[in-house]
């Protein structure tokens, strides 16, 4: 026999006994739903200009205040940008890593996250990664990628410019990543090269070394990129693997080791 359940009022309280509301979107969220979900999905595209406000609000049937409001949510995700005064619609924008990858740091930092995490998540993510370039049947094309970002790296180290040098590491570790072709994990290491990169600068300002040194250093670090390209291109997987973990452990005793890795991560950069 088939019992026929049936819901009472207490069924729509949670434990504490007080009422259960159901939250209606406002009209602006409505519209700012719509609009995203064009650029979301493609049916808007980079550099697009909306409607003029007019023809919008007769299109959706909202009010000017209505109008503004959802434009100020979509603005505040950086999908749009509205020129004030102008009688051009708003433009758009598509959805940017970084913009995320920055709120993500603003999470960590909130969390507490220490930077030896941060570089320990570095280490169980590039190692799969180099495994990956390396069974590829047909690399020769991301061995090239990495080769000239090579060659820019040490353009920057016979120039002595050191900004530019840190944040081409950071482009050459995110090149890495992006061309095992996950897009998942590519998101994940900029969020984690951002804040990488906040902390080196700041490792740099606080114990600067002399130049000579400094050089010394970076052709190290250019060799090791150097004899992993060539065991990527060899399709040596297990001493490509071993070779980049070493790298980063080498790299992670300078940047997370005693004094450093107990810090907290800083995605504000101030």
């Amino acid at each position: 026999m088939t019992t026929k359940s049936t819901m009472t009022r207490e069924d729509l309280r949670p434990n504490g006994g007080a009422q259960q509301r159901i939250r209606t979107p406002k009209t602006s969220e409505v519209v700012a739903d719509k609009i995203r979900g064009q650029i979301v999905r493609g049916e808007l595209t980079e550099g697009d200009t909306l409607p003029p406000e007019g023809q919008l609000m007769e299109t959706l049937g909202v009010s000017r205040p209505t109008l503004r409001e959802a434009y100020r949510i979509l603005e505040a995700e950086n999908l749009i940008s509205v020129t004030r005064g102008s009688r051009s619609g708003a433009q758009v924008h598509r959805p940017r890593a970084e913009v995320a990858s920055r709120y993500a740091g603003y999470v960590l930092q909130s969390q507490g996250t220490t930077i030896a995490d941060l570089y320990a998540s570095q280490m169980a993510l590039e190692p799969y990664v180099v495994r990956t370039l390396c069974q590829m049947r047909n690399n020769k094309d991301a061995v090239a990628a990495l080769s000239e970002h090579l060659e820019y790296l040490l353009s920057l180290v016979d120039g002595s410019r050191i900004e530019a040098f840190t944040r081409g590491v950071a482009d050459f570790h995110l090149l890495l990543v992006k061309l095992a072709g996950n897009q998942t994990l590519t998101f994940i290491n900029q969020m984690l090269l951002d804040l990488m990169a906040n902390h080196k600068t700041d490792v740099m300002r606080r114990d600067p070394i002399d130049p000579e040194t400094r050089k010394k250093r970076l052709l190290g670090g250019m060799k090791s990129y150097r004899k992993l390209i060539q065991l990527i291109e060899a399709h040596e997987e297990e001493a490509a693997v071993a070779h980049w973990r070493l790298h980063l452990k080498n790299a992670h005793a300078r940047w997370a080791g005693p004094g450093e890795g107990e810090r907290v991560v800083d995605a504000l950069n101030v």
